[in-house]
């Protein structure tokens, strides 16, 4: 049976469960009995997926994959050999085997593997470009946070998802937890009365990583290229440069050629979540403003300190700051809650609000964040966290930084996803991009 036509039968289920003429349904959880997933799995009902990038989340996310009844893991694909072999032992020591294909391109992994979905799990930068050709190549895709790199990067992803008809997961892990979901629920519900600010609270990491970046001075001496690594293949698309290992894995959030800073990293955790407690998953805010500190001659030249403010059409405000602790509090004229991150764990005033019961609005909850993808990659319904969503929230960070690269208030229409009156800031929405690399 070929690959595109393998759900055609649920397809047809999936739309009379409600998907025709929704656009983005709600999500649609198939049970794994119903599917025939226990015990041994027919061949035809199997979800053949592979990785991009075998980092330690992107091996992290090979794990949750492959402990997924009906998931048959082919191959691995990462710049550096190092962390292909890793997620490679991984996947040959579940199956008992040596079988895992390795592949350093991931244009080679697309030509050669007759796949099904993938996970993307590099580096910011790549996200986009992976995610495209994969989806284009006929790949559903779990790609993680923050969508992408950039507002139009992040807006390319979306489309292609949508123009091929493919499924798209943001790896927003908290979205799918279930006091968070509760939380968003309670808010909804008009049981904190009229919500009209959301405090955020996005520290930069622990004082160790804040020093390490804000303190690491000027640019270092290049050092040798591992031999592991193709050095070339891992900048992609951003800038030429020489190899230093404090320029690479890990350290890369906090040089916006390849990551955002904390803005993206936990941003796109924290500020989902507002998103899904306002119900703006299909738009956004209308104006932001913000200011921070960094280092922009030094290697590290992401926002580390920072204040900001999101306003939306309907008045509504989001104000952040990097303080502690981590998380987000939704202030209603009746009562606020705070919700932790990560965990969820929720503290309210008055403590009754955690006590409310049916609430009359019911957002669903996730049978895990990597289930929900392969739950939908059968069923043809939207996951908790889609590409519409993963892009309205990347949107949401992006715009922030950029608001502070600028220095000046940055104006958005969120239907026509553009920047208004305010070309430096126009310009910073899609980075350029090294030949040959292009969207």
């Amino acid at each position: 049976m070929a690959r595109n036509d393998r759900f055609s039968r649920r397809r047809f289920l999936g739309s009379l469960a409600g998907a025709a003429g929704a656009g983005l349904a709600a999500p649609y959880f198939v049970r794994a009995e119903t599917l025939g997933l226990g015990g041994g799995v027919a061949p035809s009902e199997r979800i053949v997926m592979a990785s991009i990038g075998s980092g330690g989340k992107g091996r992290h996310n090979t794990g949750e994959f492959l402990k997924i009844p009906g998931v048959q893991f082919v191959a691995v694909c990462d710049v550096d050999r190092r962390h292909s072999a890793e997620d490679k032992k991984q996947v040959d020591t579940h199956y008992g085997n040596e079988d895992c294909r390795v592949y350093e391109d991931f244009r080679d992994l697309l030509g050669q593997e007759k796949l099904d979905a993938l996970h993307v799990s590099t580096p910011d930068h790549w996200h986009a470009l992976a995610t495209v050709a994969a989806i284009r190549s006929g790949c559903d895709v779990y790609c993680e946070k923050p969508l992408a790199n950039s507002v139009g990067e992040s807006i390319a992803i979306r489309d292609a998802a949508r123009e091929h008809s493919r499924i798209v997961q943001t790896g927003s892990q908290e979205r799918a937890n279930d006091r968070v979901r509760f939380a968003a629920e309670l808010a909804r519900s008009g049981r904190l009365g009229k919500i009209e600010l959301i405090e955020v609270n996005m520290p930069c990491g622990d004082e160790w990583h804040h020093k390490e970046v804000l303190g690491f001075q000027g640019v270092p001496e290049p050092t040798p290229i591992p031999e592991s690594l193709n050095w070339d293949l891992w900048l992609g698309p951003a800038a030429a440069t020489d190899y230093h290992d404090r320029r690479s894995h890990f350290w890369w959030r906090f040089i916006l050629a390849y990551g955002g800073g904390e803005m993206s990293d936990r941003g796109a955790h924290i500020l989902d979540i507002a998103q899904l407690v306002l119900d703006m998953d299909e738009s956004g805010p209308v104006e932001f403003k913000a200011m921070g500190r960094r280092n922009p001659e030094n290697l590290y030249n992401a926002f580390m300190d920072y204040e900001f403010e999101c306003t939306y059409a309907n008045g509504v405000k989001i104000v952040g700051a990097n303080r502690e602790p981590r998380g987000l509090k939704i202030v209603g004229s009746e009562g606020s809650l705070f919700v932790h991150i990560h965990g969820g764990e929720l503290n309210a005033e008055p403590a009754s609000l955690l006590e409310q019961r049916d609430l009359g609005i019911d957002l669903g909850r996730s049978p895990g964040h990597h289930l929900d993808f392969i739950n939908a990659v059968k069923s043809r319904q939207q996951p908790l966290a889609h590409a519409e969503i993963g892009c309205r929230t990347a949107t949401l960070c992006h715009l922030l930084n950029v608001a502070m690269l600028v220095e000046a208030p940055v104006r958005w229409d969120p239907q026509q996803e553009r920047v208004i009156d305010n070309p430096e800031a126009a310009s910073l929405l899609m980075p350029k991009m090294r030949e040959p690399w292009t969207l």
